[in-house]
């Protein structure tokens, strides 16, 4: 009796294991990925908002917002949580 007890879990145990590998774990690495990217922003960077707003960061500030160029003379605060892709880095001066 004890032997098929255990048996009717291993089915639950492989989709189980099946979802943690195909659903779980890459949902936590485009999280991690995500949060280093917006870490990383700086002046400069272009970027895509989550509402399709294409910019150029103009500031970062200091509580979760960035303020972005989105034309000339035209300038939004957005929450850095928004931004989906970095389109282009600034390109570094070389001494």
């Amino acid at each position: 009796m004890d032997g098929q007890g255990i048996a009717q879990f291993i089915p639950l145990i492989l989709i189980f294991v099946i979802f943690y590998f195909f659903l779980i774990r890459p949902q936590q690495k485009r999280v991690k990925d995500h949060k280093n990217m917006v870490e990383a922003l700086k002046r400069g960077d272009e970027i895509i908002t989550s509402g399709g707003i294409i910019g150029t960061i103009d500031r970062i500030m200091e509580d979760d917002r960035i303020e972005v160029i989105i034309s000339d003379s035209v300038k939004v605060q957005v929450i850095k949580s928004t931004i989906t892709s970095l389109l282009k880095k600034k390109e570094e001066v070389k001494k």
